[in-house]
C-alpha cells in the first residue's frame, strides 16, 4: 500500500528555468488559419489546432510578416496590420514587439532590448 506522506514531486512545482519558447493563441477562424498556415513554414514554429483556437509556440523568436500573411489572404500589400493580427489573437508570452512591417515575438527579454531600447551593458557599481 502507498502511504499519502510518501515523498513525490508536486504537480505545481514551479519551474524558472527558460523555456526558450514563445508563442501566441489565434481565434480558430479563416484568418486565424491562414496565419497559423504561413507560421507553419517557418521551421522553429509548432501549430497546434485546437476546436476554439489555435496554437502556435516557437523556439525562441517567431515573426508575422504582415505582407506574408497579406499574400496568402489573397489581399494587396498592407492590408493586414498590427490590428488585425490583435484583433484574431487572443493570448501570448514571450515579449512582443509591434513594427511597421511585422509583429515580432521572442522568447527572452534580452532579445528584444534593439526593439525596446534597453542597453544590455553592464554597469559598474
Amino acid at each position: 500500500m502507498t502511504s499519502l506522506k510518501e515523498d513525490r514531486p508536486s504537480p505545481f512545482a514551479a519551474n524558472n528555468t527558460p523555456s526558450n519558447m514563445c508563442g501566441v493563441t489565434l481565434m480558430n477562424n479563416q484568418v486565424g488559419k491562414v496565419v497559423a498556415e504561413v507560421e507553419s513554414k517557418h521551421p522553429n514554429v509548432k501549430v497546434m489546432p485546437l476546436p476554439s483556437m489555435i496554437r502556435l509556440d516557437a523556439l525562441n523568436r517567431m515573426d508575422f510578416v504582415y505582407d506574408e500573411i497579406s499574400e496568402a489572404l489573397g489581399e494587396e500589400p498592407g492590408y493586414f496590420g498590427a490590428a488585425e493580427f490583435e484583433e484574431n489573437m487572443s493570448t501570448h508570452y514571450g515579449r512582443m514587439i509591434h513594427i511597421d512591417d511585422r509583429t515580432i515575438l521572442v522568447a527572452n527579454p534580452e532579445d528584444a532590448a534593439e526593439y525596446l531600447g534597453f542597453d544590455l551593458a553592464t554597469s559598474a557599481s
